[in-house]
């Protein structure tokens, strides 16, 4: 009886596992140069897997070897995230991503949680967090696996170096042949050079702010000065949420907001009201709304997270914190806001916060909108600008047509607002987001619908408050997200344009916003008349394009006593 030798077991375990470890060597590296360019090629030779290899195959010692593998795996999973996250920013904002943005992530899960609630937004986040734990923890063995084979065996030190000497040779003959793409490649390397870089950018940027911040004509002017042509005035502020030049132009979004526009200013009319509009280019695309606002009420331009801390921190003298000091009760009423906003006092000057848990409201959520806007405008007409008061100022945030745009709410009659609940029905009415979010065209229909509803909602609140002496700006804060305003500018050609003071350029116009005055004085329109700004809720192509951050000098010119 005879026998044949039994096969090693496991040897071919053992080919499949080494032929995955290359694979995730060469793959995974190149990553973050395909995230980047759709045009970079996937299959190069990748310098960071070759260096690693190298050094585990000639490091004697265990634990150095496995602290170099795993941190080989953290820095190509770093690079990868920092490629993802950037791609990410440039398709939804039009700019690069800073790691100083850090922070702007989680602002970032609140919009997600609030549009599919947290249980699933927490869902997705481990859908992120798990594949890149395993992309690090797998690169780390991959380096390990193959550089053992590298050490321990002669035909796998002469193919490493047959590889080595193919880039060395591909990078010799490169400039002569004038070849653009190159066989090896440090794609992960790049990423995280990029970013670092960016990163030595915006701390360089901020000399130039701190120049701006600090090149102020009104600082010492008396703030009683400043305003002298509004006194006795209520002075309101209102940023409608992504109300963007889109919202006036856009197929199958701009006539069922012409339409709003058109029939509120006929019903403003007959209350005694005149509106001027123009365009304003904002500093911010798709979100970071706060950016915006500190553009216009600091008028220098914030178009980074780093500015922004950076202004907000300085004494740099804003629209409100002038009004304040002329004797004006300011007040920032922001529904979306659950804690208290130290910059609202520190750099803002307001008197007073109303936030999404002190204004009373007892109705439903529609989505990221923790309060409909005409439930807002109202009880703020109740107690802030009923009966006899001084003079107020205030910044309202309307949101109800922030992303997701859905569920929307419905206005209802003035008088049946009450604490709210009249909309409890109101969101089972609507789609929600996830079905809403299924088609681009359904989603570009919503954020009109929610626009329609905002401005709807501002013209309910004018015409039912009795102040003669109202005068409200009212203005987008930045265009909707592409998916909506369709091709986004390169944060170049806009850096380009503000630098310049240009506006309305390629670049510039797609971060346009529209801007409107109302008022029943014919005053507050004798005082702006050199503006230029067109009659009526809605500026067309010939209206002017000013950077937000003029608007707040132009003001204070504008109402100022004369010298």
């Amino acid at each position: 009886m005879s026998t044949s030798a039994p096969r090693e077991p496991g040897h071919r375990g053992r080919r499949v596992a080494t032929a995955l470890a290359i694979a995730l060597l060469v793959a995974l590296p190149a990553l973050p140069g395909l995230v980047v360019s759709d045009a970079t090629p996937l299959l190069r030779i990748p310098v960071e897997s070759l260096v690693v290899v190298l050094l585990l195959a000639i490091v004697p010692w265990r634990m150095p070897r496995l602290v170099l593998a795993a941190a080989f795996g953290l820095f190509v999973t770093l690079a990868l995230v920092l490629a993802g996250i950037d791609r990410g920013y440039e398709a939804a904002l039009g700019i690069h991503f800073v790691p100083l943005d850090w922070p702007q992530l989680a602002d970032a899960y609140g919009v997600v949680s609030d549009a599919v609630g947290e249980p699933l937004a927490n869902l997705l986040v481990a859908a992120i967090v798990l594949p890149v734990a395993a992309c690090a923890a797998g690169l780390a063995w991959a380096s390990l696996r193959v550089a053992r084979i590298v050490r321990g065996s002669a035909d796998g030190r002469a193919v490493l170096a047959g590889t080595v000497a193919v880039w060395v040779a591909a990078a010799v003959v490169a400039p002569p042949l004038r070849t653009t793409d190159p066989v090896a490649a440090a794609a992960s390397v790049s990423s995280v050079g990029t970013a670092v870089a960016r990163t030595v950018t915006a701390l360089q940027q901020q000399e130039a702010v701190a120049r701006d911040i600090a090149d102020d004509a009104f600082a010492d002017v008396p703030a009683g000065r400043l305003l002298d042509s509004l006194r006795g005035k209520d002075v309101v502020v209102v940023f409608v949420e992504s109300y963007g030049r889109v919202a006036l132009e856009g197929d199958g979004i701009a006539d069922g907001v012409g339409r709003v526009l058109d029939d509120g200013a006929a019903a403003l009319a007959a209350e005694g009201y005149a509106a001027r509009s123009a365009w304003l280019t904002s500093p911010t695309f798709g979100g970071r709304s706060w950016l915006a606002h500190a553009t216009l009420q600091s008028g220098v331009w914030v178009d980074t997270q780093t500015a922004y801390e950076q202004v907000v921190a300085s004494d740099r003298l804003t629209l409100t914190r002038a009004f304040a000091d002329a004797g004006w009760h300011t007040v920032a009423d922001v529904p979306s806001n659950t804690r208290v906003w130290d910059e609202g006092r520190s750099f803002y000057g307001y008197d007073a916060q109303l936030g999404a848990n002190d204004v009373g409201y007892r109705g439903p959520r529609f989505g990221y909108a923790r309060v409909p806007d005409q439930y807002t405008l109202k009880h703020f007409a109740d107690t802030q600008l009923s009966g006899v008061h001084g003079p107020v100022m205030a910044e309202i945030d309307l949101v109800s047509s922030h992303t997701p745009w859905a569920p929307l709410p419905q206005l209802v009659p003035w008088d049946e607002v009450g604490d709210g609940s009249v909309y409890d029905a109101q969101p089972a009415q609507s789609q929600d987001a996830s079905t809403v979010w299924q088609n681009p065209r359904t989603v570009q229909r919503y954020y009109g619908l929610s626009v329609e509803y905002s401005l709807g909602a501002l013209v309910s609140f004018l015409q039912n408050v009795d102040d003669p002496d109202l005068v409200v700006l009212v203005l987008g804060d930045h265009q909707p997200a592409s998916i909506v305003s369709g091709q986004v500018p390169t944060a170049s050609a806009l850096a380009d344009d503000a630098s310049s003071g240009a506006s309305g350029r390629v670049g510039a116009t797609s971060h346009d916003v529209p801007a409107t005055v109302i008022s029943r004085d014919p005053a507050v329109f004798a005082a702006i008349a050199d503006w230029g700004w067109q009659d009526g809720l809605r500026p067309g192509e010939e209206a002017p394009v000013w950077r937000m951050d003029e608007l707040r000098d132009r003001f204070f010119a504008a109402f100022a006593a004369e010298r």
